[in-house]
């Protein structure tokens, strides 16, 4: 603040007027006086006290903005061009579903079947496969151009689900397995996204093994008809009779739970293990009661789910009903798919499958593939894979019928 003062006394002693007599300090330039106080003003500024020195001006002069701070130099700087680097490929999200394919411009013959379903077997989800196996198994078919999931949902005497009529009827839910509870309801739901159907399999029909979980019950309350059934020649099986109440009962509440349950499924299908072997001891006519209970049974389903397709995949109509008491003709079935695994008739049973939904082969007979594609009488193909391989067989059908 000596500074200031000093400065002040100093403007203050100069006279107003330049000519007055004295000791020459008048004679002083006035701009050495503005020089002199500018760099008192300076001095001030830089070492902070500009506010102390504000008190002693007038407040007409008083600063009223600050000081502005010297704008920014734009310093242009040219930066060495990056190296181009290949990009990285995007890898899909693991457990995002495929996108649909795109629709070809050219269908083939094999896309223009209503149906191009594949079986599996009841066992093809054991394991405890998870949510991921399962819904990538679908799309894995999907891929390969299968549109209908018939899927094993019954054999050997139970359900491969857990059911409230096993329990009540038999005493506990079902087969022994390690599926995981929602193992159909991620298959379903999965298929439809990707425009696909499933069936419900009713694999093994009204027959049973003696490994079967309920065997010993069923020759306790005396369920089986007598006999054994040699039509397949692997496995001697055990025919359950529909004629006895408790067992029609019990089929036909199975059915009617199983689309109630799982009320989006597509249709539920039986095969020729529906029917009784001729060659059964007794010669006893059981096509009338056959029919019947088939009769009855879809009714059941129906009321239950009117939406749920029954279908069949049996012998041709003659040899059912001569030969296995399926009278299938007049059970008043939705679908009926024609089974040509005898090759040494297949043509004939081609005759037969041109009137119905189709047609279903082996995976032994897939050397016969394109000659079904190419045949335009021929509406659906089923595939069963007997080898117990369904995913290789799905691979391979490219192969046949584009030959």
């Amino acid at each position: 603040m000596m500074v200031v003062a000093g400065t002040l006394s100093l403007i203050s002693s100069i006279p107003m007027t330049s000519k007055k007599p004295g000791c020459g300090c008048g004679s002083i330039p006035f701009s050495l006086v503005i020089a002199i106080a500018g760099a008192s003003y300076w001095w001030l500024i830089s070492q902070g006290h500009f506010k102390d020195l504000a008190r002693f001006l007038p407040d007409n002069i008083k600063p009223t903005n600050p000081i502005a701070s010297p704008a920014p130099v734009n310093i242009s700087v040219e930066l060495p061009t990056p190296v181009s680097t290949p990009a990285i490929a995007k890898l899909p999200t693991p457990n995002a579903p495929l996108a649909p394919p795109k629709p070809s411009l050219a269908p083939t013959l094999w896309d223009k079947k209503i149906i191009r379903g594949i079986y599996l077997s009841r066992y093809q989800v054991t394991n405890n496969a998870d949510e991921q196996t399962i819904r990538g198994r679908v799309r894995y078919y999907r891929d390969r151009g299968i549109n209908t999931i018939i899927h094993g949902v019954w054999g050997n005497g139970c359900t491969m689900y857990k059911s409230a009529v096993m329990q009540q009827t038999l005493g506990y839910q079902s087969c022994p397995n390690q599926f995981q509870d929602r193992w159909l309801e991620w298959t379903i739901d999965e298929a439809h996204k990707q425009g696909m159907q499933v069936h419900g399999y009713f694999e093994k029909g009204i027959k049973i093994d003696q490994n079967s979980p309920i065997y010993a019950l069923a020759v306790e309350k005396k369920w089986l008809v007598p006999g054994v059934d040699k039509s397949y020649a692997k496995i001697d099986h055990y025919v359950l009779d529909i004629r006895v109440p408790e067992v029609a009962t019990f089929f036909k509440q199975i059915v009617a739970e199983f689309v109630t349950k799982y009320p989006k499924v597509d249709a539920v299908q039986w095969d020729d293990y529906l029917g009784y072997n001729a060659e059964l001891p007794g010669a006893i006519d059981r096509t009338a009661d056959l029919t019947l209970f088939v009769q009855q049974t879809i009714s059941e389903m129906k009321r239950a789910n009117p939406a749920v397709s029954f279908d069949i995949c049996h012998h041709n109509p003659y040899w059912a009903k001569r030969y296995f008491a399926a009278d299938w003709q007049n059970w008043k079935v939705d679908r009926v798919f024609i089974q040509a695994y005898n090759d040494a008739n297949f043509n004939q049973e081609l005759d037969y499958a041109a009137n119905y939904a189709g047609v279903s082969i082996s995976d032994g007979q897939l050397p016969r593939l394109k000659q079904l594609v190419n045949n335009p009488k021929i509406k659906g193909i089923l595939i069963f894979p007997l080898a117990g391989n369904p995913e290789a067989t799905a691979a391979s059908l490219k192969e046949y019928y584009s030959k």
